[in-house]
């Protein structure tokens, strides 16, 4: 009774804490000082998320179901899980907790726990294909174990998305015999259920786990040489196989800027075109491109960054088209700007190019059709709605269209 009644009061504090300081670091960007309640590694992954996460969401986005079986058939990990798949439900259902595995990116591929546990965690996708990265969910014990290398607890408002508060979360990531996070194990439960037993349990079930990876003969990597597709003209996605990769949206900068300049970057250039002026660590600079090449089972070069495995991507497609003077494939295949949401200079630098570009190869044309399917797109653009009239004969019922955005665009 006493161990529920200090948890309810550490709760409370923490509930406190949370209430003071969260809404004034999204407004200000202040750092909390003089909580005594407050874990410094949680306040700094507080001050990182919340430029990027909510802390009112109520759930963890949601990966591709078939491409989370997919990554779970083919992880490391997948066969020391199996082998203590037993041990770990009956821990899980005996103490009360539900179970996870990640990959490295933070993407949960397996749980087990009962039903009561595992219906209370699937309202949060704490469940397969759920993503607990910081980017993602905030400060959680996934995303800080994965971050730091070292295990992690998170207890009630510690969480930064209140749809959390009432959970307490035991991780620790398990490194493969080369040192590398292939992921993180996490038994999370209850507040009230805390445990300091749980943490000790987690780190025993994570060093057999990782017991049984060195003693597997090492596997030659299959590496998966099917082409790479890239759609980065008015959305963000990459596949292969029809599989989405679990790419961050820096990833996807990065993927992008290699696949239209061939030639490569020398780090110092790639770090320019990603940050610009941005203060940032070589570290987290790194650690990017290690999951990059990572998702694309190494094709990265090292040294001098750039692409060794297939990538076909749509904004270089345009380019080309462009090149050959094929404006209708190029006005086909230009659906809207580049990583619309990116503000990565190299990125914003590229995208005007294509824009110029695309729009350029429509003036220079003598078909109604280029300058009517750009105006679509670009309804502010009185020039080119001005040629689009030029073109079409008197008798065209097209020239009402043209018309139309013709005056829109020149009364805005």
């Amino acid at each position: 009774m006493s161990q529920r009644s200090d948890l309810r009061r550490r709760r409370v504090r923490l509930e406190s804490e949370w209430s003071r300081w969260v809404p004034r670091m999204r407004a200000a960007g202040s750092s909390p000082v003089g909580g005594e309640e407050l874990r410094r590694d949680v306040t700094d992954s507080w001050m990182r998320s919340l430029s990027h996460v909510d802390p009112g969401r109520d759930s963890a986005p949601v990966s591709d179901g078939e491409g989370v079986h997919h990554r779970w058939s083919g992880s490391p990990l997948r066969r020391p899980v199996d082998g203590l798949a037993d041990e770990l439900r009956g821990i899980a259902e005996d103490a009360g907790f539900v179970t996870a595995v990640t990959d490295e990116s933070g993407t949960i591929l397996w749980t087990c726990g009962g039903p009561t546990m595992r219906r209370r965690a699937e309202r949060v996708n704490f469940a397969p294909g759920g993503r607990w990265d910081e980017q993602a969910m905030g400060t959680n014990a996934l995303s800080l174990a994965l971050r730091t290398g070292r295990p992690s607890s998170v207890f009630s408002a510690e969480h930064l998305v209140t749809a959390l508060h009432g959970w307490v979360c035991y991780c620790a990531p398990v490194h493969g015999p080369d040192g590398r996070i292939l992921g993180v194990l996490d038994m999370s439960t209850t507040w009230d259920r805390s445990n300091p037993l749980a943490m000790s349990t987690v780190r025993s079930l994570v060093a057999t786990i990782e017991s049984r990876l060195r003693a597997e003969p090492p596997r030659e990597p299959q590496r998966n040489t099917s082409p790479v597709r890239l759609t980065c003209l008015g959305g963000e996605q990459a596949s292969r196989d029809g599989v989405p990769l679990a790419l961050r949206p820096r990833q996807l900068e990065i993927l992008t800027l290699l696949a239209l300049e061939p030639d490569g970057f020398s780090p110092e250039r790639l770090r320019d075109a990603l940050y610009g002026e941005r203060a940032v660590t070589a570290s987290t600079f790194k650690a990017e491109i290690s999951h990059l090449r990572r998702a694309l089972d190494g094709g990265v070069a090292t040294r001098r960054y750039a692409l060794t495995t297939p990538v076909s991507c749509d904004a270089a497609e345009v380019l080309r088209a462009l090149e050959q003077g094929d404006t209708e494939t190029a006005l086909r295949l230009y659906r809207g700007p580049l990583l619309p949401r990116s503000e990565a200079p190299g990125i914003e630098e590229w995208r005007t190019h294509l824009e110029v570009s695309v729009r350029e190869a429509v003036l220079a044309s003598n078909s109604p059709e280029h300058a009517l399917r750009y105006g679509e797109r670009a309804s502010y653009d009185a020039e080119v709605h001005e040629l689009a009239l030029s073109l079409l004969g008197p008798r065209d019922p097209r020239r009402a269209l043209a018309a139309g955005r013709l005056a829109t665009a020149l009364r805005d």
